[in-house]
């Protein structure tokens, strides 16, 4: 009637095989016998022995208030009690709450954090170990070291954990903002309606957090509210892709059109739109040894594989739509192509030479726009204003802009070249020349903030305006020895 636990399962996924025939050939001659698993999430894990398992996750609670519960259900009334000075509850109270907020904030993916940490509770544990230390050894006349809670937390505790400098600065500011001889004021809140409560045992803090609002504003964490649309329609395409992913792939029975023919139509039409090949010798004539000209060729380079990729795969698609050929397990790519173009998005063997998209039609949009601009560079001659983000390598075009720089001026070593850049109050239709050095550029967009083009600077977003294009940029090269 023993347990067996296997942990970390996803490093072994050789023996899951062997798991699983052992669990379906033994004679097992207790019923309370039971086999335990534990494992990350892996594409290859065996889905005969998922199928066969009661699975479950555990999973960050969804808001404030529930990672507060959670939180002080592992805190102990001795806990709550092993310092009698006033400062150990708020500060308790306040590191929970800080828990909490660094867990929330992922759900809001680059918004919330620029790099998914993985905070948990022993976080939790040795920052409230530390404060406790912290307490027991102050002297009470000088009152608590901030400058060492606030370093202990924000560069050590959860700190250590964070890798990025922006990152960094958020919890550094979280630190500043709540860890001071403010916290203790009555009046002092982390924001509208979310106070420190002052209770003496476990029962009236719970009574207490079960008051918090169910849904928290994004303001809560230091956000705009316009974070909580862009987390609600992320999690929206995932809900839509997960049901898509599960679908049927056969054709079904009923008189409407069949997958194949939607696919072989589609196909026929990128086809007739997709650009012919390049020809190399024009690029020759432009002169190779121009640092931007070398760019060109690298990018066209790029862009020819591309459609020679979506060219052969289209045209194999259509001819094994007609039965010309066979259509097996082993042509995983045109499976995949033909799932895909049906659905709407980017076939895998596209992606993987190319760019991310959101659907197939904008992703072929931008396959012949970006085709457009490259063309137009080799037949009508250097663009007055190029659309960056329309390179597979934008840092090689700037690259290539501080050689160009650096060539013009014969006293200037390009490790010393920077560059800088102005936003102009000019949109790309109004641009009627090229700058005297350095280039223009379009097609860059702020998220989490807004532009104010009479002055020039950096505003809030506007509620609900998630994405807002830049103007025009100049960007030239300074030397900076």
């Amino acid at each position: 009637g023993g347990w067996v636990l296997l942990q970390n399962c996803h490093l072994g996924l050789d023996f899951m095989d062997e798991l699983l025939e052992t669990i379906l050939t033994a004679e097992i001659q207790n019923d309370t016998f039971r086999v335990w698993i534990t494992t990350e999430q892996h594409p290859k894990f065996p889905i005969t022995l998922l199928q066969i398992a009661i699975k479950f996750t555990n999973e960050p609670p969804q808001g404030i208030r529930a990672g507060l519960k959670r939180t002080f259900s592992g805190i102990s009334q001795d806990l709550l009690n092993v310092s009698n000075l006033p400062m150990w509850k708020p500060l308790l109270y306040t590191v929970a709450f800080l828990h909490s907020t660094v867990q929330e904030r992922r759900k809001f993916g680059p918004l919330g954090w620029n790099i998914p940490y993985e905070f948990n509770s022993a976080d939790f544990t040795a920052s409230v170990q530390f404060i406790q230390n912290h307490l027991k050894r102050i002297d009470i006349k000088k009152g608590i070291s901030w400058n060492t809670v606030r370093y202990m937390i924000g560069e050590v505790q959860y700190g250590g954990r964070v890798t990025d400098d922006y990152d960094k600065r958020l919890l550094n500011c979280f630190a500043r903002v709540w860890f001071n001889e403010s916290m203790f004021d009555s009046a002092f809140c982390f924001y509208t309606g979310y106070k420190i409560p002052v209770c003496k045992t476990l029962e009236q803090y719970f009574d207490y957090i079960q008051l918090l609002p169910a849904m928290d504003s994004p303001e809560v964490f230091g956000l705009h509210p316009n974070a909580d649309i862009t987390y609600q329609r992320n999690t929206s395409a995932d809900v839509l892709d997960t049901i898509t992913n599960i679908q049927p792939k056969e054709s079904g029975g009923g008189s409407g059109e069949t997958r194949e023919s939607v696919v072989y139509r589609s196909a026929e039409d990128m086809l007739e739109k997709l650009p012919p090949d390049y020809v190399k010798a024009r690029l020759v004539k432009m002169g190779a040894l121009n640092s931007m000209n070398i760019f060109l060729r690298q990018e066209i380079d790029r862009m020819q594989k591309v459609i020679t990729v979506v060219r052969t795969s289209l045209n194999d698609l259509k001819l094994a739509i007609e039965g010309t050929i066979v259509m097996s397990e082993a042509s995983k790519n045109l499976r995949d192509a033909l799932d895909n173009m049906y659905d709407a998005r980017i076939p895998q063997v596209w992606r993987r030479v190319s760019w991310d998209s959101s659907t197939l039609g904008f992703w072929f949009t931008e396959l012949l726009d970006r085709n457009a601009q490259l063309s137009a560079w080799i037949f009508q001659g250097r663009p007055k204003v190029f659309w960056i983000t329309g390179f597979f390598n934008p840092q090689g075009f700037l690259t290539a802009m501080k050689q160009e720089a650096t060539r013009a001026h014969k006293d200037w070593a390009l490790d010393k070249v920077a560059i800088h850049n102005d936003v102009l109050k000019l949109t790309r239709e109004e641009i009627t020349s090229s700058p005297s050095e350095g280039v223009y550029i379009h097609g860059l967009y702020l998220e989490g903030a807004g532009w104010d083009k009479r002055r020039s600077i950096l505003v809030e977003s506007t509620p609900k305006i998630l994405f807002v294009q830049l103007p025009v940029l100049h960007m030239f090269a300074v030397d900076s020895s």
